[in-house]
């Protein structure tokens, strides 16, 4: 048997199968979420760990107060996160649901 050619055959295997998810890592680190508050006056980005990318504030929001415009910037940087949380779950699930698939078949062939 020729070790070298079946190892470098199943080397090869394994990058086509993991591929997919090196992609998968690239798209998910292009996902943002966004929020706004005080009627579209705070608008917030979020990256996929919850950091914030960006913070505009209409000029009129300058005239909120400072108690007021601070809220709107928390308002809207919390639902910027949440809405990175719930895009870069959707897309990891639509993306490991044949890995799921494949696992439970496996799971289910040992019993």
């Amino acid at each position: 048997m020729d070790f070298e050619g079946e190892f470098g055959r199943l080397l090869d295997e394994f990058r086509d199968e993991v591929r997919p998810l090196d992609d998968l890592q690239e798209e998910v680190a292009a996902i943002r979420g966004h929020g706004e508050a005080a009627g579209g006056q705070v608008r917030a980005e979020a990256l996929p760990n919850g950091a914030l990318a960006g913070l505009r504030l209409d000029p009129r929001a300058l005239r909120m107060g400072a108690d007021a415009l601070a809220e709107a910037i928390v308002e809207a940087a919390t639902l910027a996160a949440t809405d990175v949380t719930a895009k870069v779950t959707e897309r990891m699930s639509e993306a490991m649901a044949p890995y799921v698939d494949q696992a439970g078949r496996f799971l289910d062939g040992l019993s």
